[in-house]
């Protein structure tokens, strides 16, 4: 296996984990009061666009040659490290708001 299919194969599996931790993050938000829902609809929607901007930069990333496949991977790993980022501190917010 070539580096940049090992390299996009671990990005896929990242984001798999980032959408199961958006899954989990929708169900609690679905339970919580309504007024607490309506808060962080916003944010569950910020990640949804990251992860969708993660998985345009793994297909990009698919799609390169082997020469410039290098040049993407630099973007890749920023989208990805903004998605995992954005899923930590929302999970973090969240876990504290449905704790009260």
């Amino acid at each position: 296996m070539s580096t940049k299919e090992a390299y996009k194969q671990k990005l896929e599996a990242e984001v798999e984990l980032a959408q199961a931790k958006l899954a989990e993050l929708n169900a609690e938000a679905k339970g919580s009061a309504a007024d607490t829902r309506i808060k962080y609809d916003e944010q569950i929607g910020d990640l949804e666009h990251k992860v969708e901007a993660a998985k345009t930069k793994m297909k990009e990333l698919g799609e390169a040659s082997d020469d410039a496949w290098e040049h993407l991977k630099d973007s890749a790993e920023n989208a990805w490290d903004k998605l995992s980022e954005a899923v930590r501190d929302t999970a973090a917010k969240l876990k504290d708001k449905f704790k009260n």
